[in-house]
């Protein structure tokens, strides 16, 4: 499903390891999901989206999104002929939300349950 712009789950072990170097000390990964080239991180601390660019992918971008920083959430599930859920999340001081995309294979109650977790401190 990746080749159609959706992201699907990926082991949060696997992702740790891959992403050691962003993560600061004791900083853990809750989940992981994996877009095409892009991965959205949803850790302890914060959201991090990984952002690779240009046709190699060797220039990438890192989003440090602290989870305080965000003023709300939406999760739209997936229907019967929309097999796509999304999430979009508002950050302070930014009209335009943070749009992602999702498989129907992605329990979009689960992100929407991450991120209750962590922005309702």
């Amino acid at each position: 499903m990746a080749l159609f712009g959706n992201a699907h789950s990926i082991d949060t072990a696997q992702a740790e390891q891959d992403f050691a170097r962003l993560l600061g000390q004791g900083e853990q990964v809750h989940a992981a999901y994996l877009l095409i080239r892009d991965t959205i991180l949803f850790t302890d601390r914060r959201l991090i989206l990984v952002d690779k660019q240009g046709i190699t992918g060797k220039k990438v971008e890192y989003h440090s999104v602290p989870y305080r920083s965000i003023t709300h959430f939406a999760v739209e599930t997936a229907g019967t002929f929309d097999l796509d859920a999304e999430l979009k999340i508002w950050i302070s001081g930014s009209p335009t939300p943070i749009e992602k995309t999702f498989t129907k294979g992605v329990d979009i109650y689960e992100v929407q349950a991450i991120l209750t977790q962590f922005v309702a401190k």
